[in-house]
């Protein structure tokens, strides 16, 4: 990723039209950033948030911090993050906080002149709240110059939008300074908002430009520092990180300005928990170098005690309910396999798809299961996602996961009208998952295999392995290498954990 700044991007929108009727903001970045149109916006968000499961509803989350990139390289991280939120979670207000990228001030800059227009619609700004902060806090203050061309919280609110049921209204603070004695001050002032009734979000990236190795070891190392929870040893890492001489480095963590004032306001309160939930750097994108990258990671701050085992497809020690038996008739296939060719019929042709009569649904196709769908082109692979677990029946699941696999795989362009009448669809449905002690438990043919390592996981589904004729060793070293990113012999290390789990797999070849 060459160092095209965002800044860059921004400069070309004239300040005159940032500013809606009423002083409204809009969009500056959408159409660079992330999607300029409402549907295709809707269909990408989709994709980055069907890698993670459902939190449970008990869950609570006090902040999160979450990178503000392009979505093509920091979407799937960012939906982490959010996705450790209850959707139907109710909150009084979002605190949303980044650093200013273009105006550097002494204090906190609060928008409260307008509300915020995305491409999803409008979010409303709680204004009375900016304004008393500006009246009892002398280091908050009225920048709107600042907010006009910043992307650190525009690319926020589509994720806000998406994911909460109800959005609540946002409070916009830009942070300009690193003065840590203004920081603390800022997050005094703060500080009577900080419970429950409220989300923080910290809009920031990690590591600018070193490579691709360099980068996941200080990436960790200021994640780690976020992780104690203590405010002034991680600004130490930072500024240890950045004088340690990494070639290339021209930051640790952009925001981390914003990252301490949430440091401070966290440590009064010994029962929050801070918990790192996903880590990429732009290297992993698809369009992604690895010469120079940008680091990304989604670390949630909860109360102690609520946080599930995992809130991602890619860390399911939880088993789902689907018996190793599990089978289905000739009919529910069918049923199945025409709900996942409806729901790409549909979006190809922008409607709705039509919904699966429910007098045919069976209790089987009720159950809450995951599945994965894979889609091929005459044998060779044209898109496959997929959820470990699900709460949501399983015909919906395979409808979802099918509109994934043909229009949100990070690895493929969309699917168009041309293509599709040669696409062939086969959906695996997913049993336990169970970690292993040894290889020599894998069976080829039945089992997929599963492979984590810190942050890094990938999966490969049973029948990959039929197909390509791998002995468990490839099996093992084409997961670790080509999904889970830590090389061919990355399953032997220690710290890597191996599940496996069966899968029902049926095909529209059987069908005929």
């Amino acid at each position: 990723m060459k160092r095209v700044s965002s800044v860059l991007v921004i400069l070309i929108f004239p300040l005159m039209n940032i500013f809606g009727q009423g002083n409204d903001r809009k969009p500056v970045v959408s159409g660079s950033f992330y999607p300029s149109g409402s549907e295709r916006l809707r269909s990408e968000l989709s994709g980055y948030f069907a890698s993670f499961r459902k939190p449970d509803a008990g869950v609570k989350v006090r902040a999160i911090i979450v990178p503000h990139a392009g979505y093509v390289y920091s979407g799937h991280t960012a939906a982490a993050g959010y996705a450790a939120i209850p959707g139907e979670a109710v909150y009084d207000n979002i605190f949303l906080i980044g650093v200013s990228h273009r105006y550097a001030f002494e204090g906190a800059a609060v928008f409260s002149s307008g509300n915020l227009i995305t491409p999803l619609g409008t979010l409303r700004v709680n204004r009375e709240i900016g304004e008393r902060l500006r009246s009892t806090n002398k280091w908050f203050i009225a920048k709107d110059e600042a907010h006009g061309p910043e992307h650190s919280l525009e690319v926020q609110l589509p994720f806000i939008q998406y994911h909460f049921k109800k959005p609540p209204t946002i409070v916009p603070i830009l942070i300009g300074t690193r003065n840590t004695t203004v920081l603390k001050a800022v997050a005094l002032g703060l500080q009577p908002w900080f419970n429950d009734r409220n989300l923080f979000v910290i809009s920031s990236d990690f590591s600018h430009y070193p490579s691709y190795e360099d980068a996941r070891r200080v990436d960790k190392l200021a994640s780690d520092a976020i992780v104690k929870g203590d405010a002034e040893a991680f600004i130490r890492t930072i500024r240890n990180i950045e004088a340690s001489g990494v070639d290339n480095l021209a930051t640790a963590m952009c925001g981390w300005p914003a990252g301490a004032v949430l440091l401070y306001m966290a440590e009064k309160d010994k029962g929050l928990k801070f918990r790192n939930v996903e880590y990429t750097n732009s290297g992993d994108a698809r369009v992604g170098s690895k010469d120079e990258v940008v680091g990304y990671n989604a670390i949630v701050l909860e109360k102690k005690g609520s946080a599930p085992e995992s809130l991602t497809q890619t860390a399911t020690e939880k088993k789902s309910s689907a018996p190793e038996s599990f089978t289905l008739t000739a009919a529910e296939k069918k049923i199945l396999l025409g709900t996942a060719r409806e729901a790409i019929t549909a979006r190809l042709n922008h409607r709705k798809p039509v919904p699966v009569d429910a007098g045919r649904l069976t209790p089987r196709l009720r159950e809450p299961l995951g599945a994965f769908v894979t889609l091929t082109i005459k044998g060779e692979l044209r898109g496959c996602i997929g959820r470990f677990t699900s709460p949501d029946p399983l015909w919906e699941v395979v409808g979802a996961m099918a509109t994934e696999a043909a229009f949100g795989d990070p690895r493929f362009p969309a699917l168009t009208k041309a293509e599709y009448p040669s696409v062939s669809l086969e959906i695996s449905v997913l049993g336990p998952m169970k970690k292993i002690n040894s290889i020599n438990e894998i069976k080829i043919g039945r089992h997929g295999i599963y492979i984590k390592k810190g942050f890094r996981s990938g999966t490969l589904l049973p029948q990959v392995a039929t197909e390509r004729g791998w002995t468990v060793e490839q099996f093992l070293g084409y997961c670790a290498r080509d999904k889970a990113g830590i090389g061919w012999d990355g399953w032997k290390d220690k710290e890597t954990e191996i599940f496996v789990y069966e899968a029902y797999v049926f095909g529209e070849q059987e069908q005929k």
